[in-house]
């Protein structure tokens, strides 16, 4: 029997077919069967007892005393994993160093899972060139922006081109945690992904320790950096808060010269394409899987 939702449930002890709201069946040791005359010693004997019906309506079969019915059965089942969607959490360790590809491919990592950091000074192209890589691969790949995510925050902004202080430190500081925390999720669900930021080589807030720390060693950083001349150009051609003064650009862009010889993988982009320069970027990160750079 079906109640309506908010309604409640019979008591206990009465039989669910049949059952009404009138008075109570006599209850005690001279009780009898229900609808029957008092026993006059106590219930019948066992030989005399009816059979417990097979549920609240089986036929031909009164419902035994003390019967109730049961919850629904949706009430006992335990939680099913597809009420997440089968989404895995990242993992609580961080990321480790992914296994280099097939000896057939050698030069191709389109087939194997990645966390790539892409490192640029502004005009670099680093955005352009990470998301049409990440659009170009056999496996699910995402891109994670880090100036994207630092410009989720509205009210508030904390604009670095405004001057570098605590607020914009800290806001900073949150962005690529949370990309970091992006990454390992994407990661968990074997789905690869590029972040793209302007990491100074001499500054340890805006350095790699901060990415090693909240992803992984398996994070793997490539720098991409064309001649100045080329970064100006490309400066120009932006808008916002997101062009930069030419003497801004030239100073970052000098500032990230210090890679050099810090063993990162360096792409000199000066004379490429957005394409050329993404496969340029996959063969030296099959160059980083078999031998990954210490950092």
């Amino acid at each position: 029997m079906q109640h309506a939702v908010g309604a409640p449930l019979p008591p206990p002890h009465r039989p669910a077919a049949g059952w009404t709201h009138g008075a109570p069946q006599p209850a005690g040791p001279h009780a009898g069967p229900p609808g029957g005359p008092p026993g006059p010693q106590g219930p019948p004997h066992a030989s005399q007892a009816p059979q417990a019906p097979q549920g609240p309506h089986a036929p031909g079969h009164a419902p035994a005393p003390g019967w109730a019915p049961q919850a629904p059965q949706h009430a006992q089942r335990p939680p099913s994993r597809e009420t997440t969607g089968h989404i895995q959490l990242p993992p609580g360790g961080p990321v480790p160093v992914p296994a280099p590809p097939p000896a057939a491919a050698p030069t191709d990592t389109g087939s194997t899972t990645l966390a790539v950091l892409l490192i640029g000074p502004a005009g670099a192209g680093k955005t352009t060139v990470a998301k049409h890589w990440a659009q170009h691969r056999r496996v699910p790949t995402a891109h994670i922006s880090l100036d994207d995510v630092r410009e989720w925050v509205c009210s508030g902004f904390a604009d670095p081109q405004s001057g570098w202080n605590d607020q914009s430190e800290a806001q900073y500081r949150l962005a690529r945690r949370t990309c970091g925390f992006a990454a390992r999720n994407f990661l968990a669900n074997g789905i690869s992904c590029i972040v793209d930021d302007a990491v100074f080589p001499d500054r340890p807030v805006v350095g790699l320790g901060g990415w090693k720390r909240h992803v992984g060693p398996g994070l793997l950083p490539v720098v991409i950096l064309p001649g100045l001349e080329i970064v100006l150009e490309r400066n120009a051609q932006r808008s916002g808060n997101r062009r930069l003064s030419d003497e801004e650009v030239a100073r970052i862009h000098g500032r990230m010269a210090g890679w050099y010889g810090s063993g990162l993988p360096i792409i000199d982009n000066s004379q490429y394409d957005v394409p050329t320069t993404a496969r340029v970027l996959d063969e030296v990160l099959a160059r980083s899987i078999a031998s990954p750079p210490a950092w």
